[in-house]
C-alpha cells in the first residue's frame, strides 16, 4: 500500500508497452487511456499522503514530504496529458511508445523523492532523464525540418556530463564515508567533521539536480530543447522533472551538516543571480514563445534557489510553494499553447496576435500564466516572490534581494509583451483563425486560472504544510 502509486506508475508504462505490441492502435483509445491511468495515479498518490514507512532496508522512504511531492507529480501529469490530449506533434505509429516513456519518467520521478540511498537516487534519475532523451526526437519530421535530432543529442550530452559529475561526487561520498545510505553518510561526515573533499563531493552530487532545474551554468541545453521538442513534451519537461529537483535538494540540504552555512550561501547566491540575470536578460530578445518560457525557468530557478538559502524550514517550505506555483503558471502557458498550435508547430509572439477576438477564453488563460511569471498581484507568482525576497531580506541579504527586484522588473517586460500581442493587436496578417478549444482543454483551463489565484491570495496554509512536513523530514 506505501508504495501503491509507484505500483500503478509501473504497471500503467507496462500496460502502454503491451499496446505497442498490438500494432497501431486508436489514438483516442490511447488518450482516453493514459488520462485514465494518469487519474488512478494521481488517485493512489492521494490515498497514500499520510503514510509512512521504509521500505527495502531503509534505502526507500515514505514520508508526508515525498507523498506530497508524489501528490503534486500526478496532478502536474494529468493537466499535461490534457494538454497534449491531441498528440498532433507525434506521429499516431508511435503514440504508445511515447505514453510508455511519458509514465516511465514519472515513475523514475517518484521513486527519486523517496530514494533514501546513493545508488537507487542514481537508478531513479537516470530512469527519469533517459525516458526524456527518448520523448525528445520523437516529434514528428513529416514537415521536413529535424530540429528535434538536434535537441535530443544536446540534451542527451548535457544530461551525461551532469551525470558525470553527480556520479564522482557520489564515489567520493562513499570513499569518506563507506556507506550509500543517505542518513548514515551524512552523520558519518558529521561525528568526524565535514573535510573539505566531502563539500566538493556533496556539490559535485548537485549537479544533478542542477541540471533538472535548469540552473546557471547548467542551463545550455534548455533554449534548444524547449524549440526542438514537441510542445507537449516540452510541457513535461518544464513542470515535471524541476518538481522532483526541488525535493531532492531540500532533503539534501536538510541532511547537511551544520557549520558550512556561509559558504553554501555564497554557492547559491551565485547561482541564484547568474540564473537570474542570464535567463531573463536572454529571455529579452526571444520570439519564439517557447524558448522565451525556456530562458524564463532559469530566472525561475534562480528565485527557488533564493529561497534555499535560507538554509532554513521556512525557507524550504518556500521553495516547494513556488515551484507550485511556478508549474501552474507554466502549465497555463503550454495548455493554451497545444490549443493554438493545431500542426503542433512553434508559436511565435506574431502568432498569438488578435487571440483575444478570436478566442478569449484562452487568451484569458495566457494572460493569467504570463501575469504569474512575472509576479504581478494577485497571482501566485507575485506571492511566491515576495515572501522569498522577504525571507531572504530577513536573513539579511539584502543586495540579492535588490538585484532580484531589479531581474522581476526585467522579466515583466518581456512577458507583458507577449499579453500585449495577444491584447492589442489584430490578427491582419495571420493567415488562418485559431480554433475553438475543446470543452476538456477549457474546462482544465480554467482550473488552472482559478488555482493561480487562490494559491496567489492564500499561501498561508500552503506555506504552513510545506513548512510542516519539511519539519517532519528532518
Amino acid at each position: 500500500m506505501l508504495i501503491l502509486p509507484e505500483l500503478v506508475v509501473l504497471g500503467s508504462a507496462l500496460l502502454f508497452f503491451a499496446v505497442s505490441l498490438t500494432g497501431k492502435p486508436q489514438p483516442q483509445l490511447l488518450r482516453a487511456l493514459a488520462l485514465f491511468c494518469g487519474l488512478a495515479v494521481l488517485a493512489c498518490a492521494c490515498a497514500t499522503s499520510r503514510m509512512e514507512g521504509l521500505l527495502f532496508f531503509t534505502s526507500y522512504s515514505i514520508s508526508p514530504f515525498s507523498q506530497l511531492f508524489k501528490v503534486l507529480l500526478a496532478g502536474t501529469f494529468i493537466f499535461v496529458l490534457i494538454s497534449g490530449q491531441r498528440l498532433t506533434s507525434i506521429a499516431a505509429a508511435v503514440q504508445a511508445e511515447y505514453y510508455l516513456f511519458l509514465f516511465l519518467s514519472v515513475f523514475g520521478l517518484m521513486l527519486l523523492v523517496s530514494a533514501n540511498e546513493l545508488i537507487l537516487l542514481f537508478i531513479a534519475l537516470e530512469l527519469s532523464s533517459f525516458a526524456l532523451y527518448l520523448l525528445v526526437p520523437m516529434r514528428d519530421d513529416s514537415g521536413g525540418l529535424r530540429p528535434q535530432m538536434e535537441a535530443g543529442i544536446k540534451y542527451l550530452l548535457f544530461g551525461v556530463i551532469a551525470t558525470g559529475f553527480m556520479l564522482f561526487g557520489m564515489s567520493y561520498l562513499f570513499g569518506l564515508t563507506g556507506t550509500t545510505s543517505l542518513a548514515t553518510m551524512f552523520n558519518a561526515v558529521q561525528q568526524g567533521g565535514m573535510p573539505p573533499l566531502a563539500l566538493v563531493a556533496f556539490l559535485l552530487v548537485l549537479c544533478g539536480f542542477l541540471f533538472k532545474l535548469a540552473v546557471f551554468p547548467f542551463h545550455f541545453w534548455v533554449p534548444d530543447v524547449y524549440q526542438g521538442a514537441a510542445n507537449e513534451t516540452v510541457s513535461f519537461i518544464a513542470t515535471l522533472p524541476k518538481i522532483a529537483a526541488v525535493a531532492l535538494l531540500i532533503r539534501l540540504m536538510q541532511l547537511l551538516p551544520p557549520g558550512q552555512e556561509p559558504f553554501l550561501v555564497l554557492f547559491f547566491a551565485v547561482l541564484a543571480l547568474t540564473s537570474m540575470f542570464y535567463g531573463n536578460l536572454c529571455a529579452l530578445v526571444q520570439d519564439d514563445i517557447k524558448r522565451l518560457l525556456g530562458f524564463s525557468g532559469i530566472a525561475h530557478a534562480g528565485f527557488i534557489l533564493l529561497a534555499l538559502l535560507t538554509l532554513k524550514e521556512e525557507g524550504y517550505g518556500l521553495a516547494m510553494y513556488y515551484i507550485g506555483a511556478y508549474v501552474l503558471m507554466n502549465l497555463a502557458c503550454f495548455l493554451v499553447l497545444c490549443a493554438i498550435a493545431q500542426k503542433g508547430e512553434n508559436l511565435r509572439i506574431a502568432d498569438l496576435h488578435g487571440l483575444s477576438k478570436e478566442q478569449p477564453i484562452l487568451a484569458f488563460i495566457l494572460a493569467t500564466g504570463l501575469f504569474g511569471l512575472a509576479g504581478i498581484p494577485p497571482f501566485a507568482g507575485f506571492m511566491g516572490k515576495f515572501l522569498i525576497l522577504t525571507e531572504a531580506l530577513n536573513r539579511g541579504h539584502l543586495v540579492l534581494v535588490v538585484l532580484a527586484v531589479i531581474n522581476t522588473a526585467i522579466a515583466i517586460y518581456y512577458y507583458l509583451l507577449v499579453v500585449r500581442a495577444a491584447y492589442t493587436v489584430d490578427a491582419t496578417a495571420k493567415s488562418t483563425e485559431t480554433p475553438p478549444p475543446s470543452l476538456l482543454t477549457t474546462a482544465a483551463g480554467i482550473t488552472l486560472v482559478i488555482a493561480i489565484i487562490i494559491v496567489g491570495i492564500l499561501p498561508a496554509k500552503l506555506i504552513a504544510l510545506a513548512s510542516d512536513v519539511v519539519q517532519r523530514l528532518g
